[in-house]
């Protein structure tokens, strides 16, 4: 459960409430979708139930809404060392959506040289995105974030094109089926 470890991480820095654990994941990872505060405060409460995170305050001063203020505890920094030592394995590549799309449109018929065009420039405009965030990004963890989202964008741009070479290439070979029936 990454996100229950990743607010481990941002409790680790003192107490907070929901608020500003959200925020300081958004901006943290400004890569990736917002959390939505409803996924935080439940997120919050599984680790209270668990015992990874106590409740410290629930008063606020000001006079308005109830806010609840989490620290972590021992067993939660026990939980998040354990995380931080372990090594994710490296995630299998042939399974992404775009790998799937482009084989399945390939074997159905489809036009795959057009959806990997179309793809191709999903791709750029999401890197040119990112790009201008990372630049305005003031945080060095928020750039090393929008680095690694920049980095996959790039390997799937190669891929794009390696795929759309390989197709051309095959156009212009003679046509034998393969044991697949697929022709090559």
């Amino acid at each position: 459960m990454a996100l229950a470890h990743v607010l481990l991480g941002i409790l680790a820095d003192g107490p907070a409430h929901g608020y500003d654990v959200k925020r300081a994941h958004d901006a943290r990872f400004p890569a990736a979708k917002p959390l939505a505060y409803g996924q935080v405060y439940a997120t919050l409460s599984k680790l209270s139930d668990d015992g990874a995170v106590e409740v410290v305050e629930t008063a606020d001063p000001s006079g308005g809404p109830e806010r609840i203020t989490y620290a972590l505890t021992d067993e939660g920094r026990s939980r998040l060392q354990a995380w931080l030592d372990d090594v994710e394995p490296p995630a299998p590549a042939a399974a992404d959506d775009v790998v799937r799309k482009t084989i399945t449109a390939l074997h159905a018929g489809g036009d795959a040289v057009a959806y990997l065009r179309r793809q191709r420039e999903a791709h750029l405009e999401a890197m040119r995105r990112l790009v201008r965030e990372r630049d305005a990004a003031t945080d060095v963890a928020a750039r090393v974030s929008v680095d690694h989202a920049v980095a996959h964008l790039d390997a799937d741009l190669q891929w794009l094109q390696a795929a759309a070479d390989r197709f051309a290439r095959a156009s212009l070979e003679p046509r034998r089926p393969s044991s697949a029936g697929v022709t090559r």
